[in-house]
């Protein structure tokens, strides 16, 4: 059973939230005045933040001890403001309200959550030589195409059972000269984990994924005490492949409907660009390896 690790001050995921991002906020960076002598608080003290969000430094505490959990609409935008929080993270600080009032109901567990349906097992074969895989809702890689399991160089060492995504770019050794933008990406796979954790801590795995990082990587430990939930969903990414070079594919997630947890994830490039031709060969890396070494095969 994976061990219990509270919050300070007993506080909800609300006021953890809460605490976590006042301590990233300078006094500077919202026109405050930074005053004389070191400050024994990071970040903005909490009745600074109560000041500009237009609170009561009484009502500002209580809602970080987890004793206040009904802030309005307008409370909540304040809060965001004061605290700067970009859009995905202003929607995460609502959800978190509306959980914590009591107003959003959580949905029954997925019963799917482990279980491919037959047109995405179709797919992935056909999306080749795009690198295509199915994430669950912790990030295991629940099924994928040869050009995918190449692509995240390494991951074909672990056992089925053992390859997640997050597990991966901070616990392989090879994920920090594999990707490009490393630092990025433990960020980015930190705030999903985060993001669910907030909202739906029981998912079936979760707890014992976030004991395993904490105690074995230094990073996730300083990346998870900061509550960044930011996501990305689309876009490129540069990986350096000691296979087939550089290449900085494009990609993009989807939610698979009739799971509501899985998404598939697919890196493409444009046919007849050099990033398509080497997706083409990690697909075909099996095929080159037997062609090179025929008798691996047994003729």
């Amino acid at each position: 059973m994976a061990r219990e690790r509270q919050n300070d001050s007993g506080g909800t995921e609300l006021g953890t939230f809460l605490r976590a991002h006042r301590a990233t906020v300078t006094p500077g960076s919202v026109g405050l005045p930074t005053g004389p002598g070191a400050r024994r608080t990071p970040g903005l003290r909490r009745e600074e933040l109560a000041t500009l969000a237009g609170v009561s430094v009484d009502y500002y505490v209580r809602l970080e001890r987890g004793k206040e959990t009904n802030p309005s609409p307008p409370v909540v935008d304040a809060l965001a403001g004061a605290l700067l929080l970009d859009s995905a993270e202003h929607e995460h600080l609502r959800v978190l309200v509306a959980r914590a009032a009591g107003a959003a109901a959580l949905q029954p567990s997925d019963h799917s959550a482990e279980t491919i349906l037959p047109g995405i097992a179709l797919l992935l074969d056909h999306l080749r030589p795009f690198a295509a895989y199915v994430l669950t809702r912790t990030m295991n890689v629940l099924a994928c195409n040869p050009s995918a399991l190449r692509l995240f160089h390494g991951l074909a060492d672990w056992p089925e059972g053992q390859r997640n995504v997050v597990r991966y770019v901070f616990l392989h050794p090879a994920a920090p000269d594999v990707f490009d933008d490393w630092e990025d990406q433990i960020r980015a796979a930190v705030g999903r984990l985060r993001s669910l954790h907030s909202l739906e801590p029981d998912a079936p795995g979760l707890a014992e994924l976030v004991d395993e990082l904490l105690d074995a990587s230094p990073e996730f430990t300083d990346l998870w005490e900061r509550y960044d939930v930011r996501l990305h969903t689309h876009g490129s990414k540069t990986f350096h492949h000691p296979d087939v070079g550089d290449l900085t594919p494009g990609y993009q997630k989807l939610l698979i409907e009739g799971t509501r947890t899985q998404r598939l994830v697919i890196y493409y490039a444009e046919p007849g660009t050099p990033d398509h031709d080497k997706l083409v060969h990690l697909d075909m890396a099996d095929v080159h390896q037997h062609a090179a070494h025929p008798e691996r095969d047994g003729h």
